[in-house]
C-alpha cells in the first residue's frame, strides 16, 4: 500500500527531514513519480488520485492468507488495511455492524464515529483494536488523514518526507526510499498520526513523544525515530467531550 499527501492535508515532522536527502532530492508527487514506482513493481495494483490531496494505491495480491490486504471507500472516506483484527467479532457489535464486515470497513466507520459524535478519546478507539495492522485512511471531505500501526510492528509500515515536504506511507520500504531518499524511518509502534492532530502514542496517550535521529549503515542521518517521554506530559490529554452528531469532529481528532 503506498499514500503520499500534500503538505498542507498532512504536515509531516520535521525531524523526519534529514540533512543528507538535499544532495539527492525527490519527489514523490511530481508527475506522479512515486505511484508510478508502485505500480511497476506491483502489476496487479489499483491507484486512486486524490485530486490536489494526493494519491493512494494498493496491490490486489495477497501471498499471505493471514494477512489481509484490503481496500474500502465509504461516503468519501478512503481506507488502505493491511494485517488482521483479532477482535473484530467483539467491535461490529460494539459499532452495531454487520458480520460480513471487514477491518477496513472497521477503520471507517470507527473513524465516522470519532468524526460524527467523539463520544471516545481517538488512542482509546485504536488501542481497542487487537492484532497486528497497519492502516491509511484519508477522509476526502474534511481533508483529514489517519493512520495508524500496532504496538508491536508485525505489518511493515514505513513513513517519510519528500523534498518538497509531502507525506509518503507504505508497507515497502524500497518505495519509500524511492520517493523520499534519506528521510524516513519505520512508522512508530503503537502510534497513530492525524492531520490535526500529529504524531501521538495510544499506549502513553498522557506523554509526549520526542524524536531520535536515525542513523544508517553508512553513518549518516536517516530520518528519526520516535520515543515517549516519560517526563513530558501532552497538555489536554482529557479526550473530547461528547457532542450532538451534527456536530463535525474532524479537526479534534
Amino acid at each position: 500500500m503506498l499514500a503520499v499527501f500534500e503538505k498542507t492535508v498532512a504536515n509531516s515532522p520535521e525531524a523526519l527531514q534529514s540533512p543528507h536527502s538535499g544532495s539527492s532530492p525527490s519527489y514523490a508527487l511530481k508527475e506522479g513519480y512515486l505511484a508510478s514506482q508502485f505500480v511497476s513493481k506491483n502489476s496487479n495494483s489499483v491507484t486512486l488520485s486524490l485530486g490536489s490531496s494526493g494519491v493512494l494505491a494498493y496491490s490486489l495480491d495477497n501471498t499471505d492468507p493471514l494477512v489481509h490486504r484490503l481496500f474500502a471507500v465509504v461516503d468519501d472516506i478512503f481506507c488502505v488495511f493491511r494485517g488482521h483484527i483479532e477482535n473484530l467479532p467483539f467491535l461490529r457489535q460494539q459499532y452495531g455492524l454487520s458480520k460480513v464486515t471487514n477491518e477496513a470497513i472497521m477503520v471507517i466507520e470507527a473513524y465516522r464515529t470519532l468524526r460524527d459524535r467523539g463520544p471516545y478519546p481517538v488512542d482509546k478507539v485504536v488501542r481497542d483494536f487487537h492484532g497486528n495492522f497497519a492502516f491509511i485512511l484519508f477522509d476526502g471531505t474534511n481533508k483529514t488523514v489517519f493512520t495508524a500501526a500496532d504496538a508491536d510492528g508485525t505489518v511493515p509500515f514505513f513513513w517519510g518526507t519528500d523534498a518538497e515536504g509531502h507525506l509518503v506511507l507504505s508497507d515497502d520500504t524500497a518505495i519509500v526510499k524511492k520517493g523520499c531518499s534519506k528521510s524516513y524511518s519505520p512508522f512508530p509502534k503503537g502510534c497513530f498520526f492525524t492531520s490535526s492532530g500529529g504524531l501521538r502514542s495510544y499506549e502513553h496517550p498522557k506523554n509526549q513523544l520526542k524524536p531520535v535521529p536515525r542513523v544508517d549503515s553508512s553513518g549518516e542521518v536517516c530520518g528519526a525515530t520516535f520515543q515517549v517521554d516519560a517526563e513530558a506530559k501532552r497538555e489536554g490529554t482529557t479526550g473530547m467531550p461528547r457532542v450532538e452528531s451534527s456536530q463535525n469532529w474532524a479537526g479534534h481528532i
